[in-house]
């Protein structure tokens, strides 16, 4: 299946951006967490190029700890400022006003020295479709002044909100790219829901969701305790070898009564549940995407396919 969805309104939404770009201090990139590669949208980095970078990595709570904590390590060798967040709590939620002041001190230092009076810090928080961007200012600025959603495309213009006497946030709709040039983005990009569903067979999306949880014995372990499936008889089940995953998504379908009329097997109800269940995090903490090696010097994470060489901090 190919994953491409790019809406006219986002051409114009990306010239908006890059023209607005000059009233601001620091970009926060809000990415998830379970991808943090795919996610991350490479127009960013060649837009953002020079201002001071924080990457927001939502839903942390969802995703595997010890790899969260190497994509930490990643992203502060590229010299950008990372922060976990379950951004549906405010506790985790509260100190990042001080992280966004801590990662501005050296441009603050430097306008102090220029004899500059001191003003807010002007942040604008970017990201995919359905990050979390609109949830994560409602959380800052204590209000639900922006409307928020669990589809992609809620956030349709400019909007700035006040944090306090410090901070002053623009939010930005959800933006991807025109063309994903590595089929998994386009199609991790899909299993967490910052593509409408509708445009999509979600039947096909289940089971290449589950050819990629059989493929690594810790999640086939949480499939099996979410729904009480023996994965083993469906690993080499299918076509050529490959795993069974329409079997085992009609086992899944079973399992949680999702049953058409007399008996049958409703797909993409069984669809739908699967992926609810992996989006909601009820399966458990998933990371699909692995950091790359920050010991490595020829660096080939998605920062450098994206923007090549490490971005200096600091004014365009």
């Amino acid at each position: 299946m190919s994953y491409q969805w790019y809406p006219g309104h986002m051409t114009k939404t990306l010239r908006q951006i890059e023209e607005q770009l000059r009233l601001i201090d620091l970009v926060v990139e809000v990415v998830d967490a379970r991808i943090p590669a795919s996610s991350r949208n490479p127009e960013v980095d060649r837009i953002a190029k020079n201002k001071v970078r924080m990457i927001l990595l939502g839903k942390a709570d969802l995703a595997d700890e010890e790899e969260t904590a190497r994509w930490i390590r990643w992203y502060r060798s590229r010299g950008w400022h990372p922060y976990p967040c379950d951004l549906r709590k405010a506790s985790s939620v509260r100190s990042l006003g001080g992280a966004m002041t801590a990662a501005c001190h050296e441009k603050a230092e430097r306008d102090r020295k220029k004899g500059m009076k001191p003003r807010p810090i002007r942040a604008m928080v970017m990201g995919i479709p359905n990050a979390g961007k609109s949830t994560l200012i409602n959380s800052l600025s204590g209000s639900s002044s922006l409307r928020t959603g669990n589809r992609p495309g809620v956030t349709k213009g400019r909007q700035w909100i006040s944090v306090g006497r410090s901070i002053q946030l623009m939010d930005t709709p959800g933006l991807l790219w025109p063309k994903f040039e590595d089929e998994t983005a386009g199609r991790h990009i899909a299993f967490i829901g910052s593509m409408p569903d509708t445009i999509l067979d979600t039947t096909e999306l289940a089971c290449e969701l589950l050819a990629e949880l059989t493929g690594a014995e810790p999640w086939r372990n949480l499939l099996t305790e979410r729904y009480g499936i023996d994965t083993a008889p469906y690993l080499t089940g299918g076509p050529g070898g490959h795993p069974d995953t329409a079997g085992l998504l009609t086992a899944i379908g079973e399992r949680r009564g999702a049953l058409r009329r007399g008996g049958a097997v409703d797909l993409e109800k069984a669809s739908s549940i699967l992926l609810d269940d992996f989006r909601s995090g009820r399966i458990g903490r998933i990371t699909l995407e692995a950091a790359p090696d920050t010991k490595k010097s020829d660096d080939t994470g998605p920062g450098a396919e994206a923007g090549g060489e490490p971005e200096k901090e600091g004014e365009e």
